[in-house]
């Protein structure tokens, strides 16, 4: 199983919101890989001087590059739900069967998931 992380889970790692931690945490116990897309890191890096514990968590999760394959995907993906947003689209694209996505932006890619027939849980951080 993989926790997929989008960027409100990354904020969430940056401020030190106790329950993105113990969800983090509680995945690890269970041996979870963390994984997010490159993008996602762009969406929540600001300031590295001042995101000292976010720096130490991306060492510890799997950053997908996004390839041109990758955007067509999404991009694809994007028209069968009738969404917009091209990062929340390569965050589903990584979710695999069973796996968990940590994001303040659940019916979003609730809605992307489920286009792609995949069984994942949401959970809103």
């Amino acid at each position: 199983m993989n926790l997929v992380l989008d960027a409100g889970a990354l904020i969430g790692i940056a401020r030190d919101d106790r329950r993105v931690a113990g969800l983090i945490e509680l995945g690890r116990r269970a041996r979870a890989s963390l994984v997010t897309a490159a993008p996602v890191v762009a969406q929540a890096w600001r300031n590295g001087s001042r995101q000292a514990r976010l720096a130490r968590h991306l060492a510890m999760i799997d950053i997908r590059d996004t390839r041109l394959a990758d955007a067509k995907a999404a991009g694809e993906l994007l028209a069968a739900g009738g969404m917009s947003d091209a990062v929340d689209a390569l965050v589903a694209l990584l979710v695999l069967p069973g796996d968990q996505i940590l994001t303040s932006d659940g019916e979003d890619l609730r809605t992307l998931v489920e286009t792609r027939r995949i069984p994942a849980t949401v959970v809103l951080v």
